[in-house]
């Protein structure tokens, strides 16, 4: 339970600094530094998801977007939910490709609606963690 909390909170952590810099007006440092906080800050939260799904459900997902069908499947996520984490995989993917000008500004534009998505997740997840 204790790596499981543990990396609860790096993950609120990451999430707090991409909320952050997603606050702040547009610059292309801003945006640069954004994209650098939400790869981060994905990388976090689907380990954490991954952890989650071993200590508490039993189940092995060695990938993000497994992680995420199977949060669905548990009633953590509705369609929509699962459908714009699988985007966000997509996009974290893409991150490598954040010299082109246009995928970086899709990356950058989608940040908002993701934080909000994390945050939900991360709240839902934590009530769970708090009851068991």
């Amino acid at each position: 339970m204790e790596r499981l909390k543990l990396k609860y909170e790096d993950t609120l952590r990451a999430l707090s600094t991409l909320e952050d810099i997603s606050k702040e007006p547009f610059s292309v440092i801003v945006r640069d530094a954004a994209i650098q906080r939400f790869e981060y800050t994905f990388e976090s939260l689907w380990k954490f998801l991954k952890e989650y799904l071993k200590e508490k459900e039993g189940l092995i997902a060695n990938s993000p977007k497994t992680c995420f069908r199977e949060i669905f499947s548990l009633g953590f996520l509705n369609e929509e939910e699962t459908a714009q984490c699988l985007d966000m995989t997509d996009r974290r993917n893409d991150t490598s490709h954040t010299y082109k000008e246009a995928i970086a500004q899709i990356i950058y534009g989608k940040i908002k609606e993701y934080v909000l998505l994390m945050r939900s997740i991360m709240e839902r997840l934590g009530d769970k963690l708090e009851k068991k």
